[in-house]
């Protein structure tokens, strides 16, 4: 198991200090939101990358991956009944695979409820095909054979109307049918979505490329009343070896005692179970 942090809990930081703080606190790598940067992928400057990429070199925290990937960027939307915004969207999903090779990620997480919502008037077939089409064409950038592309079932109440459990992500990562689309599942989403997220876990098995780690408060693990118990054991059934990730919603506490916090909360929970 390794320990990811989503940066944006340490967005009043420098990039570089960030990468220190999570190498402080014992994290193997920091899962970077674009938004962070710029709001446009495309205009995050080389500069950008090449501090990423040195503050990594220089923490040994990997930029393992990213994710909030629609956060910013106006009018892109996957699942648009418009053909043209379709394409513009999936230029722009392709791109953030580019950047994420850029930087030296692994993953991308795919959530973005508000950007692959299904319309008034769109079926559900439609959305499903639409986001497909998005979602092949992303895993196979030029370059990008081993980077994954993770697809996130979302809670209703995160904005989202399409993709909900485990089941109907796994069904579509079979059809797409690539070897790098797979699987990431959320705690905060899966408490609401899954008859029983443990089981869930087990149930997508080898497809599951990420887990995110978070409250049913929107603060981190070890900041509510969750046990992260029960899924380090279902993860460790499935022998997975990705990362565990903290990603929070709520930044009212200090970021770096949350951030602290959370690590030794799934640390015990890991610890309990072993």
């Amino acid at each position: 198991m390794k320990w990811a942090l989503c940066n944006e809990i340490l967005k009043e930081f420098e990039i570089e200090r960030q990468f220190e703080i999570a190498a402080e606190l014992g994290y193997d790598a920091l899962e970077i939101a674009p938004f962070t940067l710029n709001d446009w992928v495309q205009e995050i400057t080389e500069d950008q990358k090449a501090r990423i990429r040195k503050a990594s070199a220089d923490t040994g925290v990997a930029a393992a991956g990213i994710h909030w990937l629609l956060v910013g960027p106006t009018g892109l939307h996957i699942t648009d009944p418009d053909p043209a915004v379709r394409a513009k969207t999936t230029e722009y999903c392709k791109g953030l695979v580019r950047f994420g090779l850029e930087i030296g990620a692994t993953y991308e997480v795919v959530g973005s409820p508000g950007q692959r919502a299904r319309k008034e008037g769109l079926t559900y077939h439609d959305c499903w095909e639409w986001f497909k089409e998005a979602m092949a064409a992303s895993a196979q950038v030029e370059g990008a054979e081993n980077f994954k592309v993770c697809i996130e079932p979302l809670a209703p109440n995160t904005n989202n109307n399409f993709l909900f459990n485990h089941l109907e992500v796994v069904k579509m990562c079979r059809e797409i049918n690539l070897p790098n689309v797979g699987v990431i599942l959320d705690t905060y989403s899966g408490l609401q979505t899954e008859s029983y997220l443990p089981d869930a876990i087990r149930e997508t098995g080898d497809l599951l490329f990420h887990y995110h780690c978070n409250d049913l408060n929107k603060r981190a693990p070890g900041w509510g009343d969750v046990d992260f118990r029960p899924f380090m054991k279902a993860l460790l059934d499935i022998n997975y070896g990705g990362y565990c990730s903290i990603e929070v919603f709520d930044f009212e506490p200090e970021p770096v005692e949350h951030s602290r916090k959370g690590i030794e909360a799934l640390k015990q929970a890991l610890a309990d179970v072993s």
